[in-house]
């Protein structure tokens, strides 16, 4: 995050130097130790996280992920992300992230419960619908945002506690369409790209081939969306490994989704060839989509990529460096602030119908995801193509992330001065 910042700092001459910092760093860190009485009588501590990056905007906004790698470094970065991601799209909120360092499939249903409510408990009102705002993450879901939402409606009764986390089940204030915000966010987002002739040679989407790292709950709804949009999925995976259709055709997602319902893991579906996650990464396509974890296109195998355009599904699953050699090949890669920001998008639907005890239809939700993610893209590609002439042999980077943050740098550092530094 600290690199990416650089590149776009280093075109915005104009900023005062004493924001930058402020921009950058971290409003508030929190962290809290969890004491939780296990199923079979023991105590066991467990350590969870919250930052808040930005309120420039309004309030913070960012997932819970409940996962055994968290730590207090990776919630800060992802805060951050939060916050850029937020200003481009023109959601009114700033960057936040939390977590909890835990194995989730180790943990029973009753564990993961009394887990959450502690965790929303020591946040207190750290979190508010007004103050910060959590959704799902990694290894979290609506069900766990019930018990976010129980637990504060707990701790404040009285009040219209709807919009103090989004995500929730549909009982529950959930929006439509949420679950698959994210994904279809990714789809229009390069739906977009091409028809702005950002990717010369391919204007649409109809009969590209597609490969998916990561067959969760973005990967599989991008899958979705680009099969409904005439693209060809021919190669999904998941941690346990990853499937490529037979003969170059499509694959049957329904029957990708039945099998790793049944087995686990998307390896082993009747009527495909099993394959590894790295080489899924190296497949001829048209368009690659990082949808799992972070880090998985690096400089060790950046140079196997044979994809068209790189769409970031996941958050930062692109290293600086593979940035760099893919755009010295020309491969664009849609970044994560702007290709998998369909998530915040509707989840800020949430909160508006949250507030105003509304509920909106699908067809309004998929609407209001879809302008959001064509208006960013545009300013986005104007950045992109406005940079100098000169920029790249200048040492500056003139890739769509760097435009992308510069893009939303550019409108923090606005605001800031026309609020002023208070007192």
């Amino acid at each position: 995050m600290d690199e990416q910042f650089a590149r776009a700092r280093a075109h915005l001459a104009q900023v005062e130097p004493g924001l930058v910092d402020f921009l950058r760093l971290a409003r508030r860190s929190i962290v809290v130790n969890l004491p939780i009485q296990m199923d079979d009588g023991s105590v066991q501590n467990f350590v969870g996280y919250r930052v808040l990056h930005s309120r420039l905007l309004g309030p913070g906004k960012g997932g819970i992920r409940y996962h055994p790698d968290v730590t207090l470094t990776e919630v800060t970065a992802l805060a951050a992300l939060m916050t850029w991601k937020c200003a481009l799209v023109r959601v009114p909120f700033g960057g936040a992230k939390g977590g909890i360092a835990c194995d989730t499939k180790s943990l029973s249903e009753g564990e993961l419960r009394r887990l959450t409510r502690r965790y929303i408990a020591e946040l207190g009102d750290d979190i508010g619908p007004y103050t910060d705002i959590p959704a799902p993450d990694l290894y979290t879901d609506a069900r766990v945002m019930a018990w976010v939402f129980d637990t504060y409606d707990q701790m404040h009764p009285g009040e219209n506690n709807w919009p103090v986390v989004t995500g929730k089940p549909r009982e529950l204030g959930g929006s439509q369409g949420r679950d698959q915000a994210t994904g279809r966010g990714c789809v229009e987002t390069l739906e977009r790209f091409l028809q702005v002739d950002g990717l010369p040679g391919m204007s649409a989407l109809d009969g590209a081939r597609v490969a998916i790292q990561g067959f969760g709950d973005v990967g599989t709804a991008a899958a979705r969306c680009f099969r409904d949009r005439g693209a060809r999925v021919v190669a999904v995976s998941d941690s346990r490994g990853g499937i490529l259709a037979d003969d170059d055709a499509a694959l049957d997602l329904e029957r990708v989704a039945a099998h790793k319902a049944e087995a686990g893991t998307v390896a082993g579906t009747p009527g495909t060839r099993t394959i590894t996650n790295e080489d899924l990464l190296a497949l001829e396509c048209d368009v690659l989509v990082p949808a799992a974890l972070g880090g998985q296109i690096h400089s060790g195998n950046v140079g196997s990529v044979r994809a068209r355009v790189v769409l970031e599904g996941a958050n930062r699953p692109v290293t600086p460096e593979a940035d760099d050699a893919l755009a010295a090949r020309g491969v664009p890669v849609l970044p994560d602030i702007l290709a998998n920001a369909g998530g915040v998008v509707v989840s800020y639907a949430e909160w508006v119908q949250n507030i105003e005890h509304h509920d909106w239809s699908l067809e309004e939700v998929h609407a209001h995801l879809r302008e959001a993610m064509v208006s960013a893209v545009d300013r986005v590609v104007a950045r992109w193509r406005g940079f100098p002439a000169d920029a790249a042999t200048s040492g500056l980077s003139t890739d769509l992330r760097t435009a992308a943050m510069v893009e939303a740098v550019q409108r923090l550092a606005t605001v800031t001065e026309q609020r002023g530094i208070w007192p």
